[in-house]
């Protein structure tokens, strides 16, 4: 350029390189937006993400700049977190075959604590505008141990400033509980109750699977476990809990007026039982997050089950939120595929519904959690010592 402007006056030279300078920064931001690394702003936002997992069942999973790279300006913010379990590669049991899933391996699963610390270190690559996005969970602790409340504040104290609730966790889960090494999780174990009292007491946010019946299930019999978890729900009025799925799971379905028996005797639907904890203002705090595949085929598999579905969504569009539960997905079509066969859902719910279950309810409860969790931790956490000689003249 310096030989090419050489013969150029001095104000030509100038408007040259303003030139320059001025297509290189339009063709970096053409390319932000093509990778997906341009910033949302409110128009280009559809969704903010309740329930998004980094890392899979063998703790692998994606950088999370890449990440931000599949969001793109679509997706506002996430709530981040990896996967509490890891599945154990037997030798004895799928020879050479290793294991990514569950469902790819008899061998039992087990807690893996270092979830927290690959997750917040993640989080901590980031710059501060690319931090605003997340909202990261603690996860790696075990649901039956009495210790899981001292695990929780470890790593609060640990990475400061980083998390901001718990979960995804499980108690009953299809398929998941029974292969879990050691003590198996419940709703009426004291490690449960002193977990989510502490949460309250931090002001975190609780994203808890579990599923609202067994699987396979005989139609026209009360769900096995809606009766504890609601007393479960009650104890813990002061705390911000999401229920996933809304209790379901791939072969945990929901009751449908079509199940045997006589009215009488039949279960309550599904959406019934939803509505009464909506409705009952002892379980305010509870809400739902319409994530996963599985769930969507629910929801989708009749037009009356969108209308009902619909019809209750509208009524309290305060206590839903919209997440995908997807698994490191490779690129920007697996992670928002979720989202897309919601498409028919959009489509019913009133405005306001819409954009409070996609957008609007989660920055609600995630911003009060930032501030509450930040609270805790300043009133808390102790501040590390000053240096030795700290606050003396140098001789």
């Amino acid at each position: 350029m310096s030989q090419i402007t050489h013969s150029y006056p001095d104000w030509a030279r100038r408007l040259i390189r303003c030139t320059v300078a001025f297509i290189a920064v339009a063709a970096a931001g053409v390319a932000a937006a093509q990778t997906g690394t341009a910033s949302p702003t409110a128009d280009s936002v559809e969704f903010n993400d309740s329930h998004f997992h980094l890392t899979n069942y063998v703790q692998e999973g994606l950088d999370i700049h890449k990440f931000l790279e599949i969001m793109g300006p679509r997706v506002g913010r996430v709530a981040l977190f990896g996967i509490p379990l890891q599945q154990e590669w037997s030798y004895a049991n799928s020879g050479n075959y290793a294991p990514t899933y569950y469902l790819q391996s008899d061998a039992p699963l087990y807690y893996y604590s270092f979830t927290d610390a690959v997750i917040a270190t993640e989080y901590r690559s980031l710059t501060k505008a690319e931090q605003a996005r997340f909202d990261p969970m603690i996860t790696g602790f075990n649901p039956a141990d009495m210790y899981a409340v001292a695990h929780i504040k470890r790593v609060l104290r640990t990475f400061p400033g980083v998390f901001e609730g718990i979960g995804e966790f499980s108690i009953h889960k299809e398929f998941v509980s029974s292969k879990v090494a050691g003590e198996v999780a419940s709703l009426t174990n004291p490690a449960l109750d002193s977990i989510l009292a502490f949460a309250g007491e931090a002001g975190m946010v609780v994203i808890l699977h579990n599923d609202i019946d067994m699987p396979f299930a005989k139609p026209g019999i009360e769900p096995v476990y809606i009766t504890q978890i609601k007393a479960l729900l009650r104890r813990h009025a002061n705390t911000t809990i999401i229920w996933a799925h809304t209790g379901l799971g791939r072969v945990v379905h929901p009751t449908q007026p079509n199940d045997a028996g006589a009215p009488a005797q039949r279960a309550p639907y599904h959406r019934d039982i939803l509505r009464g904890i909506l409705e009952d203002p002892a379980l305010k705090n509870v809400y739902f997050d319409l994530s996963w595949d599985e769930v969507a085929k629910y929801i989708l598999s009749s037009p009356q089950s969108l209308d009902s579905t619909a019809a209750l969504i509208n009524a309290f569009p305060d206590r839903f939120l919209f997440g995908t539960d997807e698994v490191a997905p490779p690129d920007r079509a697996s992670y928002t595929k979720v989202f897309v066969m919601y498409g028919p859902l959009w489509a019913r719910l009133t405005p306001e519904a819409s954009r409070k279950v996609r957008k609007e309810n989660f920055v609600r409860l995630f911003d009060a959690a930032r501030v509450g969790v930040r609270a805790w931790e300043k009133a808390n956490l102790k501040q590390p010592p000053p240096a030795k000689g700290a606050g003396k003249s140098s001789q």
